[in-house]
């Protein structure tokens, strides 16, 4: 049986560029860079906790902020965009790390 994967974007506010750095290349590792702090991430759940837990040794919660929005299928075929980022198929969205 497949697992089923979750559809998550994730947007950070790092003020420390070093760090920010460091969880923008974690998280490409998970997802794709659509904006400059954000990420669209097509994840099985597992995958998905451990971002999550890889994210939690990166930063400092006193300083630093990362969100997870989960999307249904029904809000994903709903995204819209506006100029030059198109928007990626939903089954090119999950990498391997």
């Amino acid at each position: 049986m497949r697992s089923k994967k979750i559809f998550v974007v994730v947007s950070y506010d790092i003020p420390d560029d070093k760090r920010r750095t460091r969880v923008c290349k974690l998280l490409k590792n998970y997802g794709a860079h659509v904006q400059y702090s954000v990420f669209e991430c097509h994840l099985k759940r597992r995958d998905y906790h451990d971002m999550r837990h890889r994210l939690l040794e990166l930063i400092l919660p006193r300083q630093d902020n990362v969100r997870f929005y989960f999307l249904s299928q029904d809000d994903v075929a709903r995204i819209e965009s506006l100029g030059a980022n198109r928007l990626l198929p939903v089954d090119k969205l999950f990498y391997l790390h």
